[in-house]
């Protein structure tokens, strides 16, 4: 295992698994690591096969909303965010995504740089059919504030009250995550759907 992927291997073993589901992609995770260091993504859409990939999440944690946008190649409401560059640290794309697709920079204070959450899903929509390996990052945002999405990736983009998304179309783990973002920050904001 280079030091890159050891590195990155270091942090998913970080993230305390919230139910059996992330703890088994936490485990299936170490051990795809374990075999190879061909994680990232090298041609789109899919070499290798399962790459990794870092959600950026913008929540408003006093409104108890999230910020999605209609991902045009998905056909879903989706986080902000987006593969992983070969050699780059998952925080790093974090980073650089957020200010790609929201053009801003980072608030991570809302339960700190480490990624909260850890999801292994198979992707649907025309590139669909491979595996990513997603980070989820949370970063603050306002819910009075308009954030403008690239058009390169979305086609619109909104606030959602935490209890409108229990039936969007959206990442098949989002319920999942909202259930352990609320976990990590006291009860803000409430409900799952």
């Amino acid at each position: 295992m280079n030091s890159v992927t050891a590195g990155i291997a270091e942090i998913v073993g970080g993230i305390e698994a919230f139910d059996d589901l992330e703890r088994a992609h936490i485990a299936t995770t170490l051990s795809w690591m374990a075999a190879t260091d061909d994680v990232f993504r090298r041609v789109k859409p899919a070499v290798p096969p399962r790459h990794l990939v870092s959600y950026v999440v913008l929540v408003d944690p006093d409104a108890g909303a999230v910020f999605l946008g209609s991902h045009l190649l998905a056909g879903l409401w989706l986080p902000t965010g987006g593969h992983v560059d070969p050699g780059e640290l998952p925080l790093a794309a974090a980073r650089r995504e957020t200010f790609e697709e929201l053009g801003i920079e980072a608030d991570f204070d809302v339960v700190g740089t480490d990624p909260l959450f850890l999801t292994v899903t198979t992707t649907i929509g025309p590139s669909g059919g491979h595996e990513d390996v997603s980070f989820w990052y949370v970063i603050r945002g306002d819910r009075t504030r308009e954030y403008a999405l690239d058009p390169r990736e979305f086609g619109e983009g909104r606030w959602f009250d935490i209890e409108e998304l229990a039936h969007l179309e959206s990442d098949p783990h989002m319920s999942r995550f909202l259930a352990k973002l609320d976990s990590a920050i006291g009860g803000r904001p409430t409900g799952t759907g």
